[in-house]
């Protein structure tokens, strides 16, 4: 039988503070930490409303994650605009109250918008390209009271870990030390679940989780449920699916969606066939820095290698060089620069000579350089509206928002708040 997600609705908790994206997060809600050119929730709310989710709920936690989400998406009429959807998405907001995990904010949620069908949760800070009918599927031949979706990875260190028989969970750990862990089957943090939860939340035998605050999925509810005999079923996923919990991971996903999400995904334009060297913007100046861009790469003037995404209104010098790297919008970079395997977001000046490796750079970032005394940073995170000093070197380094490096500066290991 067929599913179609029309009628479904999706909750996506957005709380915590993201503490390992710091400094991007100082600021900024995780979710909107921009990722190939857009907010990182984005690629969710594209994913889901693609496959035909046309209501979504955000669980909202605390001042700037709400102020963030909504001040850019407001009820869903500009993202439906922008991305052709047809009936609109609605997109709905938990109001304030207290809450204390992602489940509690799909506790409250469940009970603000009277869900009273088989929904999705599915995390703020997840990429993923997966199959969302067939989960529901699954979720519904088994009679399933949670499914949740399950992914092999290395370093079970990170995520929770389920241990199936015939395809019911069994045993469920929260971040286990690796000798320790029953699988290598990962918690994705996307779920099916009956609304039939609404009743647990509210037995008498939850009470004392709510009070006490233990409304996490991963580390209180799954296993709650597990023990009280619920049937929670895993769905092994094969497809791609991101946490972008860290700087490392966040690059990560940055290079491998630039490929699988090519020209299309991104709405960009591939200026060499057999190539994923894309540039962005449809205006009539857009379309002139593309092909001015497109010539000076065609000249040997500029060396674009592996995966690479360049903005609307981009400018860069002669003779740099970028390489499996994201350049955004109304960015200039100068002469003789050398991008690798790094993000440079919107708004930033890279000066002549920069060299720039395995690093993010955020938001109208200044980076001071010239041939004379270029500037190195590598391996390292740069909040938004810093500026750097020409000379410098920074390797492992995070500096936090709006801070000025010095000139000369030699900066290792460290993090300037």
């Amino acid at each position: 039988m067929a599913y179609s997600l029309s009628s479904v609705k999706a909750i996506i908790p957005v709380g915590g503070e993201a503490v390992r994206l710091r400094p991007l997060t100082y600021e900024n809600s995780k979710a909107t930490v921009r990722l190939l050119n857009r907010p990182l929730i984005e690629h969710t709310l594209v994913e889901l409303t693609r496959q035909g989710i046309k209501e979504i709920i955000f669980g909202v936690k605390g001042y700037v994650n709400y102020k963030s989400l909504f001040d850019y998406y407001k009820e869903g009429i500009g993202f439906s605009a922008r991305y052709g959807v047809n009936p609109r998405v609605h997109f709905k907001y938990m109001p304030r109250y207290d809450s204390s995990g992602n489940a509690d904010a799909v506790r409250v949620c469940l009970e603000y918008y009277d869900v009273k069908e088989d929904f999705f949760v599915v995390q703020g800070d997840n990429v993923f390209c997966m199959n969302l009918k067939r989960v529901l599927e699954y979720h519904r031949k088994n009679r399933a009271f949670m499914t949740v979706v399950l992914k092999e990875v290395e370093n079970v260190e990170d995520f929770g870990v389920a241990a199936l028989k015939k395809g019911r969970i069994e045993k469920f750990v929260e971040k286990p030390k690796k000798e320790e862990a029953p699988s290598n089957l990962a918690n994705t943090g996307i779920y099916v679940i009956s609304p039939e939860i609404r009743s647990v939340f509210k037995s008498k035998e939850f009470e004392p989780m709510i009070k006490e605050g233990k409304m996490d999925f991963g580390k209180d509810v799954i296993p709650y449920l597990i023990s009280s005999g619920y049937k929670v079923m895993g769905y092994v996923s094969r497809s791609l699916w991101f946490d972008v919990g860290t700087p490392e991971r966040y690059l990560e996903t940055m290079k491998v969606m630039m490929k699988k999400l090519g020209a299309e995904g991104l709405k960009a334009f591939r200026i060499k066939n057999g190539k994923d060297i894309f540039v962005q913007g449809t205006s009539p100046d857009s379309r002139k820095r593309r092909a001015t861009i497109k010539n000076m790469y065609e000249k040997g003037e500029l060396d674009l290698e592996g995966e690479v995404l360049i903005g609307r209104h981009a400018s860069i010098g002669n003779g740099t060089k970028i390489v499996n790297s994201n350049v955004d919008n109304f960015t200039v970079i100068g002469e003789s620069v050398q991008i690798e395997g790094s993000t440079v977001m919107d708004r930033s000046v890279i000066g002549d000579y920069a060299f720039i490796k395995d690093s993010i750079l955020g938001r109208h970032v200044e980076v001071k350089s010239f041939k004379e005394k270029p500037t190195r940073i590598e391996r390292s995170v740069i909040a938004d509206d810093v500026t750097i000093g020409e000379g410098s070197e920074l390797v492992e380094v995070k500096v936090a928002p709006h801070r000025t490096i010095s000139s000369g500066s030699k900066l290792y290991s460290t993090t300037i708040v």
